[in-house]
């Protein structure tokens, strides 16, 4: 399971961010020597660094790569550390559930409203359920923390091959 979300959000996250950089290349180059940008990359980039951004959310969770403040871990029992480690992965589970399910309505309501971008008139609301999806992933990621944590996620545990 980690290893085909590793593939896939990796795969989508690299995909998206080097179709940025062409993006930008071709934007800036069109610039510079054309006198013209290229129409609707702004429009194309928002849309591109929604999918890095909600594609890489799941591998930072699996990662335990989150921003932490762990000053205090050397002053608290490892039990307790343990505990508040599986605090912290059901309250992140249960927000990211909640954000995914607001996410789901609202891109409900923009397939009915059939909103779409202002310039290439490209609907939004697929975007939003990806988002949707990808913010479910890693609700789903947290709860897997808590049966099978990873060694820098989760005290006591060592890292396996």
């Amino acid at each position: 399971m980690r290893s085909l979300l590793n593939t896939l959000c990796g795969a989508l996250a690299a995909v998206a961010l080097f179709a940025i950089m062409v993006l930008t290349f071709v934007d800036v180059g069109g610039r510079k020597f054309l006198s013209t940008s290229l129409p609707g990359a702004l429009e194309l980039t928002e849309i591109l660094m929604v999918a890095v951004i909600f594609a890489g959310l799941p591998l930072v969770s699996l990662r335990g790569e989150h921003v932490t403040f762990d000053s205090l871990d050397p002053f608290i029992p490892r039990v307790v550390r343990r505990v508040q480690q599986a605090v912290v992965d059901v309250l992140c589970a249960a927000m990211l559930a909640f954000i995914a399910w607001l996410m789901w309505t609202k891109a409900g309501q923009l397939a009915e409203y059939g909103d779409v971008t202002a310039r290439l008139k490209i609907p939004l609301y697929p975007f939003v359920y990806a988002m949707s999806v990808l913010c479910g992933v890693a609700a789903a990621v947290h709860l897997m923390l808590l049966v099978r944590p990873v060694a820098h996620h989760h005290v006591g545990v060592e890292d396996t091959p």
